[in-house]
């Protein structure tokens, strides 16, 4: 057989030590889709999946040091960011995927808590808009993010199509955009991706279980490693949605913690048992 050409993938995030978000989510994703998971850290936390207790912030100038460092050595085919906290890292972290020419760049909007909290001041939010939001291929905001990146209420189905459009429009009609709608009250759950071209409903049954933690971490990550190794990205998309639903389906499969647990992220290695 000759060799494969597998695609590498770098995560830039925080670290969950209970392995449901975070880059152990985006390397468990990574490595489940069949490409291999490179990592920078730009925040650590303490976690578990009940509350986060505490967060500790990276340098900014070490973020940047292991982006530069990676990419002097290793090839990456396409990256994701997820949770980058501070104005600095973000800058950092925009400047050094700037000058690496860093290609399928995914950016997981992360912006509210499931508990509905912001996640960033007003200014660090502008900021946000300015500089990571042009750098990106693809955004991935859910329903409260969206709202709070267009400064209106974005709340069901008859919204995200507009919203998807102004999204596509704010980033300067070169950014696709992937809207999860999660937040919805329907019992069939839509995401609506837009890339300028088309809207592609991306339709699933809600699945009704509390392990859903990391579950934005996750879609982003599963984006990145499909589109690494296609050029066809709507396919990728409806390839991350239907594994991100197989593996919400499997999540009571796990018992990891007592609170909203992860996605079963190997849940296609099942099989090798059966």
């Amino acid at each position: 057989m000759g060799a494969r050409n597998i695609k590498n993938v770098l995560t830039i995030a925080g670290v969950d030590p209970s392995g449901g978000a975070g880059v152990l989510a985006d390397v468990k994703v990574m490595s489940a889709l069949g490409t291999f998971a490179t990592g920078v850290i730009a925040a650590l936390t303490a976690q578990n999946t009940k509350a986060v207790t505490g967060v500790m912030p990276v340098p900014a100038a070490f973020v940047k040091e292991q982006i530069d460092t990676l990419f002097a050595d290793v090839r990456i085919d396409a990256v994701k960011i997820g949770m980058l906290g501070a104005q600095d890292v973000m800058a950092a972290v925009a400047q050094a995927l700037r000058a690496h020419e860093a290609p399928k760049i995914v950016l997981d909007t992360v912006m509210v808590a499931k508990s509905g909290d912001r996640l960033m001041p007003d200014d660090a939010v502008a900021f946000f808009k300015e500089e990571l939001l042009p750098l990106a291929d693809v955004i991935t905001p859910n329903l409260p993010e969206a709202s709070v990146l267009l400064g209106h209420n974005v709340r069901d189905m008859k919204d995200m199509y507009a919203a998807a459009q102004e999204l596509w429009d704010m980033c300067g009609g070169k950014t696709a955009v992937y809207l999860k709608g999660g937040h919805s009250v329907e019992e069939t759950l839509r995401d609506v991706f837009y890339d300028g071209k088309a809207f592609i409903d991306l339709d699933g049954p809600r699945v009704h279980t509390k392990n859903t933690h990391g579950t934005g971490c996750s879609l982003s990550s599963a984006i990145a490693a499909l589109w690494a190794r296609t050029e066809d990205l709507p396919q990728a998309v409806r390839l991350a949605r239907r594994y991100i639903e197989e593996a919400i389906t499997a999540s009571d499969d796990l018992t990891v913690g007592s609170g909203h647990g992860p996605i079963h992220h190997f849940v296609r290695f099942e099989s090798l048992f059966s």
